[in-house]
């Protein structure tokens, strides 16, 4: 069983930047592979970023150069480090947990989520 809290969003102007945190409880955090998804108002839920147990990391081509995913396993914390904000990427950002091996941008693969956290951009 992991729970999965996010912090760290905001309201921000358009090019600014914001790092997502997602504590996660458990003895066993290094063997989930880890993701972020996000939900705009009135959409579905859209893939992010991934990371798995070993390091490798997947992110959406929407965001690939500005946003990064990354994990602390002694924290038992993963990141998103999102930079040159726009607009369009206001939405709730999830972050999910998935046990097992290797990257997924399939949102059913993963069987637990946080509540969410709300990021806000302005242009």
């Amino acid at each position: 069983q992991v729970q999965l809290v996010e912090s760290g969003g905001g309201s921000v102007q358009a090019g600014d930047s914001l790092r997502l945190s997602c504590a996660a409880s458990g003895r066993t955090f290094s063997s989930y592979s880890m993701g972020w998804f996000r939900q705009a108002p009135g959409k579905g839920r859209e893939f992010v970023a991934a990371i798995s147990s070993d390091g490798d990391t997947d992110h959406a081509d929407s965001v690939k150069g500005r946003f990064t995913i990354s994990r602390d396993n002694v924290r038992n914390t993963v990141y998103l480090q999102m930079n040159t904000l726009k607009p369009e990427e206001t939405a709730v950002y999830y972050c999910a947990a998935r046990y097992g091996r290797g990257v997924s941008r399939i949102n059913l693969l993963y069987g637990y989520w946080g509540q969410g956290t709300q990021v806000t951009v302005a242009s």
